[in-house]
């Protein structure tokens, strides 16, 4: 028996910020920034508008997708970097607001692999015996944007996706086919928050050294990407006996145009195979791969037994792959 995704789901902000009106807040250009990573605009969560919240809506069209209802499920995980609070973990939040009273929750540190790891419990768990768990990507990366930078600030964006992962039968070859995860925290700088845990603690200091925002290394950290998406994407073919022509449609995590690009050349993915929608949605980290997913589904690019691989890298440094027959 194999794990199968039985339906996905997504959740975009209203509000959105365009390449134009960054223009207007730092010091930047439309043309720098779509040139460099490919994003003309994201969305950004409303004024009270959290992680939860865009989770909860993401998950309730996601069930929708499966037929199913909260009350079917058996865990729930939520994949983020900016959860509603330290603690309790956000799943918790959303697995009330869903109304999924006998589903164990928990939220999955992972970045922007975030999503793939939470397949990869998903897929465990199933496999050993639960029916439905639900799986959500949500962030808010606004909140943790310093928007006096403008190396970062204008790659990120808001928004949730989700996935319902089942058993499915003892006769059908389909469903998730292996995953792969990878960390190696020597890098652990090149992508990070660096204050409001325990190593520095919140103080006026942290505040003023906006040391609770992203830093990222970004030189460095895109010959990382490029190398490692490789590395995982070819290490998931030869896992499956396949070569990259079997392959239906490539799903990777939205962070950079270039990076993108960098890994479909020297992976020889034609760009129809490729899903990319980060011009419209920015890097929103741990939703950006069931936010193309599930557009992917519902634009009909992924049918009944197509091979679709995902392939993620993120802080950590953190990267995996999957591989599912749908």
């Amino acid at each position: 028996m194999r794990a199968r995704i039985t339906g996905t789901g997504s959740y975009a902000p209203a509000k959105v910020l365009t390449n134009a009106q960054l223009e207007r807040m730092v010091a930047t250009s439309d043309e720098w920034i779509r040139e460099r990573t490919g994003i003309r605009e994201r969305r950004i969560a409303g004024a009270g508008e959290a992680c939860s919240d865009l989770a909860v809506q993401a998950g309730r069209n996601a069930l929708e997708a499966a037929g199913l209802s909260a009350a079917d499920l058996d865990m729930i995980l939520v994949a983020t970097c900016t959860g509603d609070h330290p603690l309790p973990a956000t799943a918790c939040l959303v697995q009330h607001q869903l109304g999924a009273t006998k589903a164990a929750a928990c939220d999955v540190s992972a970045a922007c692999c975030g999503f793939v790891y939470a397949l990869s419990v998903a897929d465990a768990y199933v496999k050993s015996g639960m029916r439905h768990v639900l799986i959500i990507g949500s962030e808010v990366m606004s909140a943790i944007m310093d928007w006096t930078d403008r190396n970062t600030c204008v790659l990120f964006g808001d928004g949730a996706g989700a996935a319902v992962v089942s058993a499915g039968d003892a006769e059908d070859d389909r469903g998730i086919l292996s995953t792969h995860l990878h960390s190696d925290g020597k890098f652990n700088e090149l992508i990070a928050v660096p204050g409001g845990g325990s190593r520095i603690p919140p103080s006026e200091k942290t505040v003023a050294e906006r040391m609770q925002c992203v830093k990222m290394k970004g030189n460095e950290t895109f010959k990382v990407a490029v190398r490692t998406l490789e590395e995982v994407a070819r290490e998931t073919l030869a896992a499956n006996h396949l070569r990259v022509e079997d392959v239906d449609l490539y799903v990777p995590h939205q962070a950079n145009v270039r990076i993108l690009t960098a890994v479909m050349e020297r992976l020889g993915v034609p760009p129809e195979k490729v899903v990319i929608n980060l011009d419209r949605y920015g890097n929103t980290s741990a939703a950006s791969i069931p936010i193309a997913l599930d557009e992917a589904v519902r634009a009909g690019r992924i049918q009944n037994g197509s091979l679709v691989m995902l392939g993620a890298f993120g802080a950590g440094l953190t990267w995996a792959s999957a591989m599912i027959r749908w």
